[in-house]
């Protein structure tokens, strides 16, 4: 779907195949629906007076031939109550029209469904919420059905505004970069593992090399990560035919003398959990235990898209949990490439095992700061749901600024605890350190445990366990979350 700004909108002579404008619970009229009643006589007033609309979020009426415009049709969305309506109700309510309007015939539809919340202060981000409401609503992943819906193709999707704000271009290549960021993301992690396997993680950062100049790519394979010490990382991938690979991206946008900011994924392409199996019910989900790579090549896109001028590294730590008669035991030892000898109580605490040899590497590029993304622990879920992410940090303006963006984008995270009281939950009586906590507080433990190789610079850890999909399919997050922050740091 292509998406353009329009300002200034008259829309009694706005030209397109259908006019998108709000009406607020009680049936109050939105100002642009306001004008296009007195327009045609009072025929909005008149279709409300049956009760069938009421404005509440979530409904729906197309309307054809309304007198007085020149708009072939006029979608009323209803948008709740409208003290309560923001950028991020426009958001949902955008997902509402376009998924109403999955028309071939209607190429172009424009929306005024922020107008009312226009101002120079809110346009932008208004911009971004609408683009991905949008991108949302169109998304389909139909790779692998032989006979899989039209795609929708060719609709022009444009917001407009009875006003006239600055920096609106800006906004809108932004926004639209963040969307190819999550549709990148999204399709990675829908993909079956016999697809995604880290190799097609490795080829798909290559790839993305050749399509921006100013993007290297460099894999690490399991010979090179043993003759780095790599020995946590490894216990995870070697139960696996599939071979474990350390993908590492660096997105060159500002000058050399600039500190990159690193985004760290956990890539777990299929986690069946190892010797500590998994229960069979819902295992096919463990496809998604990647989506945290995923976010960082989705990430690193839309800055490449965007020509963001800062730096990225992005590492992918890309391996498969299998069990076989190569793969890791419980109560094995193994000695990670800080030097720490790790415990290994459970296999399928395999995340942290393969993160924390990332974390340690990624210090070679003195970054600015890191960030780690990972669909960590299910306490992640019993804490917070699916709704939003959980942070934790040894950087408190750093986590700050994280919460800062998530709020700005509408992908929210929230902050946990982790002080050194959590640390003795820990300990092992055979090793430095055990990649297991016990039963309490999965959710610190497990970034307490990412803590001991992160003390040589700011790190953050976002725990998407909760947000990275939703039953069946990727949710594309927390690429938006990331992204802002980077455009914030700009």
């Amino acid at each position: 779907m292509n998406h353009s700004i329009v300002s200034n909108l008259n829309v009694e002579q706005a030209e397109s195949d259908c006019l998108i404008v709000a009406i607020y619970q009680n049936k109050e009229l939105s100002a642009a629906a306001s004008s296009i009643d007195k327009i045609s006589s009072g025929s909005l007033s008149e279709i409300l007076e049956f009760g069938d609309f009421t404005g509440k979020s979530g409904e729906a009426q197309l309307l054809y031939k309304v007198a007085g415009i020149a708009a072939k049709r006029l979608l009323i969305i209803g948008c709740g109550e409208k003290q309560k309506f923001d950028a991020f109700a426009l958001r949902s309510a955008t997902k509402t029209a376009v998924s109403k309007l999955a028309n071939q015939s209607v190429s172009k539809m424009t929306s005024l469904l922020g107008d009312d919340l226009a101002s120079e202060d809110t346009a932008n981000n208004l911009i971004m919420q609408a683009v991905l409401g949008a991108a949302d609503s169109r998304y389909q992943f139909t790779k692998h059905k032989s006979e899989a819906p039209e795609a929708i193709s060719g609709q022009h999707f444009e917001i407009a505004f009875t006003g006239t704000f600055d920096g609106n271009d800006e906004a809108l290549n932004q926004a639209s970069a963040v969307a190819q960021g999550c549709e990148l993301s999204r399709n990675l992690s829908n993909q079956p593992g016999n697809v995604c396997t880290p190799t097609f993680l490795a080829e798909t950062a290559m790839d993305m090399a050749k399509e921006f100049s100013n993007l290297e790519v460099e894999v690490l394979e399991e010979a090179d990560m043993e003759k780095l010490g790599m020995g946590s990382f490894l216990s995870v991938s070697q139960g696996s035919d599939q071979p474990g690979k350390m993908v590492i991206l660096k997105y060159n946008g500002a000058g050399d003398d600039s500190a990159p900011v690193a985004l760290v994924g956990k890539g777990v392409t299929f986690d069946t959990g190892g010797i500590s199996l998994k229960p069979g019910a819902s295992m096919d989900e463990m496809k998604f235990d990647m989506v945290g790579s995923a976010s960082v090549l989705g990430s690193i896109k839309a800055c490449a898209e965007m020509k963001l001028p800062l730096n990225v590294i992005g590492v992918l730590a890309a391996a498969e949990n299998m069990p076989s008669a190569r793969a890791t035991r419980p109560g094995d030892i193994v000695t990670s490439m800080a030097g720490k000898t790790i415990e290994i109580l459970n296999t399928d605490a395999e995340g942290r095992l393969v993160l924390c040899d990332a974390l340690t590497y990624v210090g070679k590029y003195n970054p600015k700061v890191v960030i780690d993304i990972a669909t960590l622990t299910g306490a992640c879920i019993v804490a917070l749901g699916h709704e939003i992410c959980a942070l934790l940090a040894n950087d408190q303006d750093l986590a700050n600024d994280l919460l800062a963006s998530g709020n700005k984008v509408g992908d929210q995270a929230w902050q946990l605890p982790m002080n050194s009281d959590y640390q003795q939950q820990l300990k092992s009586a055979h090793a430095d350190i055990g990649n297991i906590g016990g039963k309490s507080a999965g959710t610190i433990t497990a970034a307490c445990f990412l803590g001991h190789f992160t003390n040589d610079y700011r790190w953050a850890h976002l725990d998407i366990a909760g947000t990275a999909w939703n039953g069946k399919e990727a949710t594309g997050r927390p690429v938006p979350l990331l992204t802002q922050f980077l455009i914030d740091q700009v």
